[in-house]
C-alpha cells in the first residue's frame, strides 16, 4: 500500500524491517491523523487479502476495514495511549458474518515522523480456539462418564497405582477418593483373588478389555465384599498408559443375573464370547468402522480334520485339547481384536481398525502359532486350521454376509491343501467344495430341510389365463448357500440319490395340490421333473399311484415330464407310460427337440404335451431357423391332438410370435421366474 511522501524514509525502512521480522502475520501500520482519525499507510498481503474491502482503494482505516471491524479495532487503538509498552488481547471480530478469534497486538512505534504510527498485529486463533474448545468438551465428556457412573470405578498407571476414583467407590466400599490415591489398587484385593487379579492387569495393560467374574474387594469397614471386576484400557498415541476398573458389588441376586449373562454370551466349553456375542458385537463394531470410514476384518477358522482326534481320543480329551487351541488363540486377541467360538471346531476373529496388510500378518501369526505342539495327557499333539477371509465393507456390510463370504473362502482353502488362509474373492461365489462334500451334504438336505420347491406359472397365451405350474427344485445348504440345479442334479443323478429327492417332490407337489382341493380352490395341473433314473424303476407307476391316493389328489392335476434321453427302450417306456394313463395322470415330453429319438415315439406313446425347449425359443422374434423349428413342432404336436407349451419366453416379441403360431402355453420370466408356495398361493389361488 501506498502511503505519504510526507512521512519519509524512516517509515519506509521500519515497514520493511516490520514485514521482515513477521511474514505469517496479519501486519498493519497506521498513521493518526490531526483529526483523530487513522490511515493504514501499510498491510501485508496476508491482511490486506484477509480484510481490505473489495472496491475501497482509500488509506482511511474506516474504508479498509469494515465498518463492524473497525469499531472493534478503534476501541483498542484509543486505549493505547495508557499502555505504553504495547498492548496485547485476544478478540472477536464479525468476519464474513462469522465471529472469529484473533491475538490482537498494539504498539506505538516512537520514530521520526509527523504522526503517530501504530504497528498492529493479528493472528488468527479461530481453529485453535475451536479445536481447544473441543477438546475441552471431550475432557469434560470423558471425566463426566466417570464421575457420574453408577458402579465404582478407579484408574490406575503403570505402576498400578490409584489415581482416580469416583464417588460411587465411597457409596458401595466406604472409600472416599483421597483415602485411596497414590495407593496400589492389588493392596484392596483378598489374597485368595490376588493371582487372578494379576493376570487381569496383565492383560488389561495388553489392551484387552476383559472382566474378571469371581473377586473380593476390600470394604472400609474391614470385610471383604465379592465383585465383578472389568478392565478398560486407557490407550494415548496407540499406546495402553493406564487402566480403568470398574468393579461392581455382586449380591446373589446381581451375581445370579451376571452369570446368566455370561452364559448367554458366552461358549460354555472355552469361555470365549459366543455367536450371540459376535452377532451383537460385530453390529456395533460395523456402526463405529462406517461413522469412522475404517475396515473391518472377519478370519472364519476351521480345525483341520479335528474329527480324527475326537475319535481317537474320545471326546473328554478332544474337549480338553480344543480348551487348550481355544486359550492359545484367545492370547493372540488384543484391544483391536475379539475371538468367538462358532461352532465345535470353528472359531471366528473381528480384527477392528485393520487393512490387508495387518490381517495377513495376523493370520500367520496364527497359523505359525497353531503350528506348535500341544500335549493332553503328556501326549504331543499337532493341529492345523484353514481360514477364509472377508472385509467388511468392500464384501458386506451384513454379519450373514460377511460371514457366508468368509467361510466360502475356508471351503477354497480346504479344497486346495488346507492349513492356509485366502481372502474372498467374487469368482469364489461359483466355486464350492469337491463333488464328495457337496454329495454327503445333499444326502442330508431333506432331513435338514433344505430342500424347497418353487412354482413357475404357464400362461394360457389365448385367456391370458393360468391353471398350471412347473415345479422346480431348490437347495438352500446351510454351508454354502443357494446351490444352482445345474450343480446339485447331476451330483444326486451319479450317485443314485435323485430317485429319492424325486420321490419327495411328488410327495411335496401332492401334498400341495391336496391342500388346494380341500380349500376349494380352482383345478390347478403341476408338472413334475422325473429323471431317468426314476422313470426306469419298474415300481415307478405304482409309486405314483400310492402317492395319489394318499393324498387324495385327482390323477389330472399331476403332470409327469420326462425327457426323451429316457426314452431309450421303446419296449420299457410304452409299458410304463400305459400305466401312467390308466392312473389317469398327464405325460409330457421336456426339452423336446434337444435328443435324439425317433419321432416314431410321438405316434406310438400316450403323450399329451410337449414342451419347446427355450434354446428353440430363445431370439425366435430374429432367428428365422429358430422360429421355422418352432412353428413345425407347434404345426406337428396339433395335427398329432398335443397340447404345446413353450419354455424361456422371456420378451414381448416371443409371446406375439406364439400366439400367432397357435402355441396353446407358455412359461418364463416375462410372466413370473419360480416363486415360494405363499406366493403361488395368494397371488394365483385367492
Amino acid at each position: 500500500m501506498n502511503y505519504s511522501s510526507a512521512d519519509a524514509s524512516e517509515t519506509r525502512d521500519y515497514m520493511h524491517l516490520f514485514a521482515t521480522i513477521n511474514p505469517f502475520d496479519m501486519t498493519f501500520i497506521l498513521h493518526k491523523t490531526n483529526n483523530s482519525d487513522y490511515r493504514v499507510t501499510y498491510a501485508n498481503q496476508q491482511g490486506a487479502t484477509y480484510f481490505r474491502r473489495e472496491g475501497k482503494n482509500s488509506e482511511l482505516a474506516s474504508d479498509f476495514f469494515t465498518e463492524d471491524i473497525w469499531m472493534t479495532l478503534k476501541n483498542f487503538m484509543n486505549q493505547l495511549s495508557t499502555h505504553k509498552d504495547g498492548y496485547k488481547t485476544k478478540i472477536f471480530l464479525p468476519v464474513y458474518e462469522e465471529l472469529e478469534v484473533f491475538d490482537l497486538s498494539l504498539l506505538l512505534v516512537e520514530i521520526n515522523t509527523q504522526e503517530p504510527i501504530i504497528r498492529m498485529t493479528l493472528t488468527n486463533r479461530t481453529v485453535e480456539e475451536a479445536e481447544r474448545t473441543k477438546l475441552l468438551e471431550t475432557k469434560e465428556k470423558y471425566e463426566s462418564i466417570l464421575d457420574h457412573n453408577l458402579d465404582p470405578l478407579v484408574s490406575v498407571n503403570s505402576k498400578g497405582e490409584i489415581e482416580y476414583a469416583n464417588p460411587a467407590l465411597s457409596n458401595s466400599f466406604g472409600f472416599h477418593s483421597h483415602e485411596v490415591i497414590g495407593k496400589e489398587l492389588i493392596g484392596f484385593v483378598d489374597e485368595m483373588s490376588r493371582k487372578s487379579f494379576s493376570q487381569l492387569m496383565e492383560r488389561a495393560f495388553l489392551g484387552q478389555s476383559i472382566d474378571l467374574e469371581e473377586c473380593s474387594f476390600s470394604h472400609r469397614s474391614g470385610h471383604f465384599v465379592p465383585v465383578y471386576m472389568k478392565t478398560i484400557p486407557i490407550v494415548v498415541h496407540n499406546e495402553v498408559t493406564g487402566v480403568h476398573f470398574l468393579i461392581r458389588d455382586t449380591s446373589p441376586h446381581i451375581e445370579n443375573k451376571e452369570k446368566l449373562f455370561y452364559l448367554s454370551y458366552h461358549d460354555h466349553l472355552t469361555g470365549l464370547w459366543n455367536r450371540r456375542a459376535l452377532k451383537e458385537h460385530l453390529r456395533e463394531d460395523t456402526r463405529f468402522a462406517e461413522l469412522h470410514n475404517e475396515e473391518i476384518t472377519i478370519i472364519y477358522i476351521d480345525l483341520d480334520r479335528f474329527k480324527l482326534i475326537n475319535d481317537s481320543l474320545g471326546y473328554n480329551s478332544g474337549d480338553e485339547l480344543l480348551k487348550r487351541i481355544s486359550d492359545r488363540l484367545n492370547m493372540l486377541s488384543d484391544r483391536t481384536s475379539k475371538l468367538y467360538r462358532h461352532s465345535g471346531d470353528e472359531f471366528v476373529y473381528v480384527l477392528r481398525h485393520s487393512s490387508k496388510e495387518t490381517s495377513e500378518e495376523f493370520a500367520n501369526i496364527v497359523l505359525k502359532e497353531l503350528n506348535k505342539p500341544f500335549y493332553v495327557d503328556h501326549q504331543e499333539y499337532f493341529v492345523s486350521a484353514s481360514m477364509g477371509i472377508s472385509v467388511y465393507p468392500a464384501d458386506g456390510k451384513e454379519m450373514d454376509v460377511l460371514l457366508k463370504k468368509a467361510d466360502q473362502a475356508l471351503f477354497y482353502v480346504k479344497d486346495r491343501g488346507r492349513a492356509h488362509y485366502r481372502f474372498y474373492q467374487e469368482d469364489m461365489n461359483h466355486s464350492f467344495p469337491n463333488e464328495a462334500l457337496m454329495e454327503s451334504h445333499l444326502r442330508r438336505a431333506i432331513e435338514m430341510e433344505e430342500l424347497s420347491i418353487h412354482y413357475q406359472p404357464q400362461v394360457d397365451l389365448n385367456t391370458g389365463t393360468i391353471n398350471s405350474f412347473e415345479a422346480l427344485l431348490r437347495w438352500n445348504n446351510r454351508k454354502f448357500g443357494f446351490v444352482t440345479p445345474a450343480q446339485f442334479i447331476p451330483i444326486a443323478e451319479e450317485s443314485g440319490l435323485i430317485i429319492q429327492i424325486g420321490e419327495w417332490v411328488i410327495h411335496q407337489v401332492c401334498l400341495q395340490l391336496s391342500e388346494w382341493q380341500q380349500k376349494g380352490f380352482r383345478p390347478m395341473r403341476v408338472a413334475v421333473n422325473i429323471s431317468p433314473k426314476q422313470f426306469k424303476q419298474e415300481t415307478f407307476a405304482h409309486q405314483i399311484k400310492q402317492i395319489l391316493d394318499k393324498y387324495g389328489v385327482h390323477p389330472n392335476a399331476l403332470e409327469v415330464e420326462i425327457t426323451e434321453s429316457a426314452m431309450t427302450n421303446m419296449r420299457e417306456t410304452l409299458s410304463v407310460l400305459n400305466d401312467l394313463k390308466e392312473i389317469g395322470v398327464v405325460i409330457s415330453i421336456d426339452d423336446f427337440g434337444t435328443g435324439y429319438s425317433s419321432l416314431s415315439y410321438l405316434k406310438r406313446y400316450p403323450i399329451d404335451i410337449i414342451k419347446i425347449d427355450q434354446s428353440f425359443i430363445r431370439d425366435i422374434e430374429t432367428d428365422t431357423k429358430n422360429a421355422a423349428i418352432a412353428r413345425t413342432i407347434i404345426h406337428l404336436a396339433h395335427n398329432l391332438g398335443m397340447e404345446v407349451i413353450a419354455e424361456g419366453v422371456e420378451k414381448l416379441k416371443q409371446v406375439d410370435f406364439l400366439k400367432e403360431a397357435k402355441c396353446q402355453k407358455a412359461q418364463g420370466f416375462y410372466f413370473s421366474r419360480p416363486v415360494p408356495i405363499d406366493e403361488i398361493t395368494a397371488k394365483y389361488m385367492s
